[in-house]
């Protein structure tokens, strides 16, 4: 599985790792509908610090598709929901 960190790069993690990853982002997509700042944040920060943590760099010369891509750390749910529309269009 692929992980893009936006503004950082890619991380390769085990497909086994998968779950929790999908649990944190259940987590931070019901803080971003709630409107929840704070726990938008905390989620997040746990989220990039799980991929950074348990993935693998992938090097800057190998050009693979994400499986998922998260917002910078100190991405505000504004910024979130501008990034979310835009890929809306595009799939449109």
């Amino acid at each position: 599985m692929i992980v893009r960190i936006l503004g950082e790069g890619q991380f390769e993690l085990e497909t086994s790792q998968a779950a929790s990853l999908d649990v944190l982002d259940q987590e931070l997509v019901a803080a971003l509908e709630a409107g929840d700042e704070p726990t938008f944040h905390d989620v997040l920060n746990r989220l990039v610090q799980e991929v950074r943590t348990e993935g693998k760099p992938v090097a800057a010369d190998r050009f693979v598709p994400s499986d998922l891509t998260l917002p910078h750390e100190g991405a505000s749910l504004a910024e979130l929901r501008e990034l979310l529309a835009s890929e809306d269009v595009r799939e449109s």
